[in-house]
């Protein structure tokens, strides 16, 4: 059966309490509460799939990528492409850097997967690993991904990533139960991504990558359900439709027709 969604209304009450509770630093007491309470409106609330969306405010984006940090501590990613020198981590949410202009406002790109609703990595992908869950969101499922990598090839913003070699793995992995909701541990041969942080989102809380930039002041990515008319970046609650318009919100190679459901608000004058 698949989850039900929310009022605007109830939408609007769980947006808050996922305020403040990120605020708080949501102990994991509240976080509890957070759950069962999202839980109980979601049972109340009339039937119907719900549609995720993410909304990134480019002028008040810095560039300090406190959002890829927040999803590479969440989600353990292991270094970028296979090479065991290399320091650095696959960044499933990536600040881009567009301008060589210091005084550019829209200088800071930060760059998630798209979620895409007409995705071409689900298309493409030959045993099914890759596809759409109960939330609508686009996972992988590395028990069924046999490497061949289609997806990536397919993907038009580059937001996959393949591991090469073995993962390292933290001590704390082996606690884990894989998931493709939750994709830990990390495994050799197969293709990674972001995923919206579909297991929190089913808990009722915010993606990592929303709540560290609410947690660094910056309050510049949020979420929300397209079908309720509102997104949150945990601290305001705003409605989706009329933040678009008056921001003249878009959606990055909308033309590609993949239907992209991130969209980018531009900075005031651009």
């Amino acid at each position: 059966m698949k989850p039900k969604t929310l009022s605007r209304r109830r939408f609007m009450k769980w947006a808050a309490s996922v305020g403040v509770a990120a605020a708080g630093g949501m102990a994991l007491s509240n976080f509890a509460e957070t759950r069962s309470k999202f839980t109980a409106m979601a049972q109340m609330a009339g039937g119907g799939q719900r549609r995720w969306v993410m909304v990134i405010d480019l002028e008040r984006c810095n560039g300090c990528q406190k959002c890829t940090q927040a999803c590479v501590d969440e989600h353990h990613i292991p270094p970028a492409w296979g090479n065991p020198n290399y320091n650095g981590y696959q960044e499933w949410i990536k600040v881009v850097h567009t301008s060589s202009d210091p005084n550019d406002a829209a200088q800071f790109l930060p760059m998630p997967c798209f979620n895409c609703q007409n995705a071409p990595c689900v298309k493409v992908c030959p045993v099914g690993a890759t596809y759409y869950n109960d939330e609508g969101l686009v996972v992988i499922d590395n028990t069924r991904c046999i490497g061949c990598r289609f997806c990536m090839a397919a993907c038009p913003y580059d937001r996959r990533y393949f591991n090469w070699g073995e993962p390292p793995h933290t001590p704390d992995e082996q606690f884990i139960n894989y998931t493709p909701d939750y994709p830990v541990p990390h495994r050799k041969g197969t293709t990674e991504k972001c995923n919206w942080c579909s297991h929190r989102v089913r808990m009722g809380r915010l993606p990592a990558c929303v709540e560290a930039c609410h947690k660094e002041g910056m309050n510049a990515i949020f979420f929300g359900d397209a079908n309720e008319d509102a997104i949150t970046n945990g601290q305001e609650t705003l409605v989706l439709s009329e933040t678009l318009a008056r921001r003249s919100g878009y959606r990055f190679r909308e033309e590609l027709g993949t239907e992209p459901s991130l969209y980018y608000l531009p900075p005031s004058g651009k």
